[in-house]
């Protein structure tokens, strides 16, 4: 069982708690949060106090070797002076199972959890970064339940998806795969939507790229899609991958990048989509979710987006009526973020 939930506040001290932060995904992330050395305070809570005391030691005896932090296990009572919120705590998926399939296994817990951060008193301007699957699911629930504005409750989505998309399309050409710019949106699970329109290689539009075709193309989308399963057979779960994935979301917020990541948060019209939780391109920084932007897709690939989102409706609507659907609004920044933007087709097709 993993959970972890990371919080971040801004000010003189970046602390950031990591709940779950004894598991895999957990330690990975304050792994990655620790050799990048952006975040002064970093607090491990979980269940298991003393696999949380075992790993923050484990990472203290290598601080001399990264950066000047505090490190520690905690408990939920430091949620509350925390600016940064990563919530990645969940039962593990089956290698055959959907992360659909797990949510009754999953809300639960995750709705326990939600109440205790609630009760340890989070502070309206901190923000939550949920990593825990199903994760569209779980940030529309968090989006719906926390007194935060939806801006500042984030899913990790298809970050890691992309991630993996990305480098999968290096590996096969035999590129450098930070050259690599694709996008894998939707839901992250079985319906997530790889974005082939918009793909290249260092400028280079994929389908000029010698040796691509459509054959090739589908391999390589099958190949990430089953990717976490591949993970969790061959090593139990990821931990690396995802870990640095965090860590870039963590990064655009606290130094305000404002970079475009494919993460989750509550869908307010672009794509014609509402009132569910997935993964389109948005600005992340300063204030979370600064701007969903929406880019001029294929009607294959909106039709595969308006897939994800009628997939995870149905599957929110199922969890609403067992647990009940919470009646208050979502909260919103009170000061709007940047104004909506969509890019036109010809600002990137091929002339």
């Amino acid at each position: 069982m993993i959970f972890v939930f990371l919080v971040v506040n801004f000010g003189a001290v970046m602390k950031v708690s990591i709940i779950g932060g004894g598991g895999l995904v957990g330690s990975c992330t304050a792994f990655a949060l620790q050799t990048a050395g952006l975040v002064s305070s970093i607090c491990l809570i979980d269940a298991n106090k003393e696999l949380a005391e075992g790993q923050a030691l484990d990472l203290l005896h290598g601080a001399s070797f990264c950066a000047d932090q505090r490190i520690h296990a905690g408990d939920m009572s430091d949620v509350a002076d925390s600016n940064i919120v990563i919530i990645t705590a969940g039962l593990r998926r089956k290698p055959e199972e959907s992360r659909l399939d797990l949510i009754n296994r999953n809300v639960d817990l995750f709705l326990t959890i939600l109440d205790q951060i609630k009760q340890a008193g989070l502070n309206e301007n901190s923000y939550l970064l949920v990593v825990s699957n199903p994760v569209d699911v779980l940030t529309y629930l968090a989006v719906r339940r926390l007194n935060l504005s939806w801006q500042r409750v984030i899913g990790l989505g298809t970050q890691l998806d992309t991630a993996r998309f990305r480098s999968l399309i290096a590996r096969r050409f035999k590129l450098s795969p930070t050259q690599v710019q694709a996008l894998i949106l939707g839901e992250h699970g079985d319906s997530m939507v790889p974005i082939w329109s918009s793909a290249s290689v260092n400028g280079l539009p994929h389908e000029q790229f010698p040796g691509f075709s459509p054959v090739v193309q589908k391999e390589i989308f099958e190949e990430t899609k089953g990717s976490g399963a591949r993970v969790i057979k061959l090593k139990g779960g990821a931990g690396f991958a995802v870990g640095v994935a965090i860590r870039d979301v963590v990064h655009s917020i606290a130094q305000d990048y404002r970079q475009i990541l494919p993460v989750s948060s509550f869908q307010m019209g672009k794509y014609g989509l509402r009132d569910v939780c997935l993964s389109v391109p948005t600005i992340v920084g300063c204030g979370g979710v600064r701007e969903q932007i929406e880019l001029p897709l294929t009607p294959h690939e909106k039709a595969g987006l308006w897939r994800s989102a009628q997939v995870l409706r149905e599957t929110i609507d199922q969890v609403e009526k067992r647990i009940g659907s919470s009646a208050a609004p979502v909260m919103a920044a009170k000061q709007s973020a940047s104004p909506d933007r969509s890019i036109p087709r010809t600002a990137w097709q091929r002339k």
